[in-house]
């Protein structure tokens, strides 16, 4: 299956940075569907080392692998596409640099840039506050209403999400869900996942 059919019945996307790769496998086991390797602090020849487990455990589990913000080293890291931002280099020139085989996806902040064109995928939110993005602004379950009314591409609420509140997410049309604490920080990653998979209303993994 090619990169954009996979993505199209993707539901369940987990960001990780390299230190938490030891997460992947059991995360996977669980029916996640993309994983972004999201470090920005890592210099480039350590993020290319740290993309290797996340590329083998994607293989494994027939799973998307992104990089964060980093077009110019999807080549290197193998991965099957690139994740940016509103303040990163453009979808355009990102395609320009990953090509027109592998996916990029976009981060939406706000209502008015639901409309952006190009992408493959958009990121939506921040719907709650998170530790792990400090300087978003939630937005709100308004910003789920609006793109579940707008976007016609594959897209993710992301942002504070975990089991409590992934019904409510859903509830208010998002498609699929984008987590990290609600998997990375769980006792269980594996239960994590199939739990949240079961709140999409998805079936578990074979």
């Amino acid at each position: 299956m090619n990169r954009r059919l996979r993505l199209a019945v993707a539901r369940l996307y987990l960001v990780l940075d390299g230190a938490h790769a030891h997460v992947l496998d059991a995360a996977l086991r669980g029916g996640v569907d993309v994983v972004q390797l999201r470090d920005k602090e890592l210099p480039d020849a350590e993020l290319v080392r740290a993309a290797e487990p996340f590329r083998r455990a994607c293989d494994a589990h027939g799973a998307l692998f992104v990089l964060n913000d980093r077009p110019d080293l999807v080549d290197a890291c193998r991965a099957d596409g690139v994740h940016v931002g509103q303040r990163d280099v453009s979808v355009a020139d990102a395609r320009a640099l990953v090509g027109d085989e592998r996916i990029v996806g976009l981060s939406i902040e706000t209502v008015d840039q639901l409309d952006a064109t190009g992408a493959d995928y958009l990121g939506v939110g921040a719907v709650f506050t998170t530790p792990t993005k400090t300087d978003a602004e939630a937005a709100g379950l308004d910003l789920v209403h609006a793109a579940a009314a707008r976007v016609t591409i594959p897209w993710f609420a992301i942002g504070g999400i975990d089991l409590e509140n992934a019904g409510d997410v859903v509830a208010a049309g998002a498609p699929g869900i984008a987590v990290v604490r609600a998997i990375r920080d769980a006792d269980d990653p594996e239960a994590a996942a199939r739990a949240l998979r079961a709140a999409l209303g998805e079936p578990p993994p074979a």
